[in-house]
């Protein structure tokens, strides 16, 4: 039987949406429960990978070399594999997606698996993340119509952050409860517990290629990025969606500058908790600021100016102030982040139904690496010239790069929908 719409889903683009008209829309809470089942036994499982690999091993590297896993499979499998989710029906790529991480991570938590296997298995698993995330992308404009898609984005986000402060956080004690191994059997149920979810709440839909051609994966992989580097206006958005790579460069010399900022009243553990977590809640007020109180239109005026605050908060970090007003720095970095959701309505408006899903996956392949290169320069510079500098270096490119992009933007905005 068809899902019946939800009444009050025809609005006019300029509208300005509100939280709760989201939730109520059954097939969004279905893919907001979820992501965020999903990524909460992911972040047990991490840490409890962790936990597991040093154990075995007692090799710091080792342990490192598994996490560093968790970037190299979506810059690798990313481009490749994103375009299935616009080649098959997307509610169905999502399924198989999840069963089949569920039975992976359920392999994992079998005592005694070799460490080559668990590597292997890690990623194999977030490989498959890549389509799953692609079809999720793809799938929610088709759910949330006009300024809809921005408040559902931000409560994704904002959910996102939480998980992740909330797994991280209460991840080590849940472990020490149950162990490493049944917090992999956990994570294992979560994927589950998604694909249930999809199945009782996100209705059919066919294939968004309706051709009937069936193109290969490299010659779709070659016309999405002809389409999303071809377009002045998405070039501009994707650069814009890059830019992340300067203002998450600090986290990944966390630890460092906390050793540097603690004057023993905290102890270094706790100062990079915090310093961790700044950015992150940062990132929490500003998607609900942006969105709830800033207009569809205005939005994608400002964008330009928020970007530029997304980085200009890390130069203060050259004076070498405490730790107090660090903080607060990191958390307005996060706030000015939040230009990323008008950039994802921008991009989402401006990409075809039918190629939405490889336009995502190139993207998000694009952040990965760019994430990985700044922690990766972060870090080699970090040792040579000190944490402070570095992040503050971060901030002025950032600044030069995001003024550059607002100027591109002044010009192409006039092309893209006001509905971001």
């Amino acid at each position: 039987m068809r899902a019946r719409r939800p009444q009050g889903r025809h609005r006019r683009a300029e509208d300005q949406a509100t939280y709760r008209e989201v939730i109520a829309i059954r097939e969004f809470r279905a893919l907001w429960y979820g992501q965020g089942l999903s990524l909460l036994g992911d972040q047990l499982a991490q840490v409890a990978l962790a936990v597991l690999v040093y154990d075995r091993t007692r090799s710091p590297l080792a342990t490192a070399a598994v996490y560093a896993l968790t970037y190299l499979p979506p810059i690798v499998g990313g481009p490749l594999l994103a375009g299935l989710a616009d080649r098959f029906a997307r509610r169905g790529v999502m399924l198989i997606c999840d069963l089949i991480r569920a039975v992976l991570v359920g392999v994992m938590a079998v005592p005694g698996m070799p460490f080559w296997a668990l590597c292997a298995l890690v990623f194999l698993v977030v490989l498959l993340s890549a389509p799953f995330s692609a079809a999720r992308a793809a799938l929610l404009p088709e759910v949330l119509e006009g300024d809809q898609y921005v408040i559902g984005s931000a409560l994704q986000n904002m959910t996102n952050q939480a998980v992740q402060m909330l797994g991280f956080a209460a991840g080590g004690a849940v472990i020490a409860t149950i162990g490493p191994y049944r917090a992999l059997a956990l994570d294992a149920a979560t994927f589950l517990g998604s694909a249930l979810i999809l199945i009782s709440g996100v209705r059919r839909r066919p294939a968004a290629n309706r051709d009937g051609t069936k193109p290969s994966m490299w010659t779709m992989t070659a016309a999405g990025a002809r389409l999303v580097f071809g377009s002045r206006p998405l070039r501009t958005l994707v650069l814009f969606a890059w830019l992340c790579g300067f203002y998450i460069l600090p986290e990944g010399i966390a630890v460092p500058y906390a050793a540097k900022l603690a004057t023993g009243t905290l102890p270094v553990p706790v100062i990079t908790g915090l310093l961790m977590a700044a950015m992150p809640t940062g990132t929490v007020v500003g998607a609900f600021l942006f969105s709830r109180f800033v207009g569809p239109q205005r939005r994608l005026r400002l964008m330009g100016l928020m970007a530029m605050l997304s980085c200009a908060p890390l130069i203060v970090t050259a004076l070498r102030p405490p730790l107090a007003v660090v903080l607060a720095a990191w958390v307005l970095s996060g706030i000015g982040g939040a230009y990323q959701l008008a950039a994802n309505a921008a991009f989402v408006q401006h990409v075809p139904a039918e190629r939405r899903a490889q336009a995502f996956g190139l993207v998000q392949s694009g952040l990965m690496a760019v994430q990985g290169i700044g922690i990766l320069a972060g870090g080699f510079a970090a040792e040579r010239l000190g944490p402070e500098p570095v992040v503050a270096l971060a901030g002025i490119t950032g600044v030069i790069c995001a003024a550059v992009l607002a100027m591109i933007w002044t010009e192409a905005r006039e092309h893209v929908p006001a509905t971001a």
